[in-house]
Parts: structure tokens; sequence; C-alpha cells
């Protein structure tokens, strides 16, 4: 068995509050590898995007640690966490936030800028990239000019630019018809299976979750493996 990409050991995440703190993570472990998908479920307030925040180094848990590709990053300071994240987290939201302004090839290339890519590399793996979510056809497009799929395939080939190693996403097909949210989570799954990222999806779309490798619940801040077909929390 491969070693995971991610690896969460003992994760508790306390915020204060007037009354005092709140603890929403209480001792999590979690291990994501190589080309899986796994699904995060639970109510809304249960964790989930404290899980993942955790987990893409855009918060600092209370307690415990977080390893990507073996590395613990509990001690690495701001500039290398950002670093770690533009090279090797992907990151996917329920709403795409693309720049209206830019085409969808230049959405997708930003990152791989930022990275330091050149123009014309980039611009060619983004049209690589957008090419195998269905988008040949869009690659000029602005987001305003596309369907709430299409403009959410562009935030996925976004995040996948920089061929991260680990694939984050916060309900990504929640704002999309029943319909549409299948057809983006089965060319998010496909892509992850073609890349060998490591993907953690958190959801409230039961059906999807049923179409995933593994799915975690989280209650009461403890996070409990459940069969991927059940529906319930």
């Amino acid at each position: 068995m491969s070693e995971p990409v991610l690896s969460v050991r003992n994760l508790t995440r306390t915020y204060a509050t007037g009354s005092g703190g709140l603890t929403v993570l209480k001792g999590v472990d979690l291990d994501v590898r190589p080309g899986e998908v796994v699904g995060l479920i639970g109510p809304s307030g249960s964790g989930k995007s404290s899980l993942l925040h955790a987990a893409g180094l855009l918060e600092r848990p209370t307690e415990g640690s977080i390893a990507i590709d073996g590395e613990d990053v509990g001690g690495l300071d701001e500039r290398a966490r950002t670093k770690l994240r533009l090279f090797k987290i992907g990151f996917v939201y329920q709403f795409h936030h693309l720049l209206p302004e830019f085409d969808a090839r230049d959405n997708v290339a930003l990152p791989m800028r930022i990275a330091g890519v050149a123009e014309a590399e980039a611009r060619r793996r983004a049209e690589e990239t957008l090419t195998s979510l269905g988008l040949g056809e869009r690659l000029t497009h602005q987001p305003a000019q596309m369907s709430g799929g299409e403009q959410q395939r562009v935030a996925i080939a976004r995040a996948l630019g920089n061929s991260p190693r680990l694939l984050l996403a916060d309900e990504p097909t929640g704002n999309l018809d029943p319909t549409t949210s299948q057809a983006v989570f089965d060319d998010l799954r496909a892509r992850v299976k073609a890349t060998g990222v490591a993907a953690l999806i958190a959801t409230h779309n039961m059906e999807l979750a049923g179409h995933m490798d593994r799915v975690f619940a989280l209650k009461d801040g403890h996070l409990e493996e459940r069969p991927a077909e059940s529906q319930a929390y």
C-alpha cells in the first residue's frame, strides 16, 4: 500500500467564543493516499471546513500533527506554508472564485505563473487540463460566458494546475443542480485517478459520497469511517 500524501494525527481544533472555548475537532486521525477520493460528511458546523483548513495549512490546529508527503508541517513558518500550498495543495470551493476579467485558460494558468512557470508553458498546461475536463471549446471564454458546471470545471482545472499532491474540496458541487453536480464530480474523480493526486472532499451530497473510495463522518468532533453507500450521518 502506498504511503499517505496526507496524514493527520490527534488533530484538535478549539475556537475562542464569548462563552469559552468551542472544540469542533477532538483527536481526529486520517490518512489519504495517492489517487484516493475520500469523502467527508457531517452536518453544518460539525468541523468539516475546519479539518480542510487545517489540512490545507490555512489554519493551525490547537493540538495534533499534520504531515504532507511524510513531512511534518507543524513547525513551518508562514512563508514555508505558503510555498507548500502553492506547489503541493490544490483547493476547490463551492463557489468558483474565478477572475471575471480572465478567460478560462488564463484563470487556470495564473497559479502556474505565480509558481514561476513561463507564460507559454502555463497556457499549454492550462489548455491540456481544460481539454481533459471537456472544455476544449471554452478556452477563451470568460466566466460570465460559461454555465455553472463549466465554471466549476475551470476551478478544478485551476486547482490541478501546479500538479499538486493533495486536492482539498469544500462542497465543490454544492452550488449546482443534481445532474450537473454528478457530471462535475465524475470529471473530478477521473482527474484524481488519472493524476494520482490525493483528494479529500467535504460534501452534503450523500449520492456523491456513495461514489467515493472511502467516506468519513464528523460528529461531535470525532471522525468515523462509514460505508460509502451510507446515507445517514
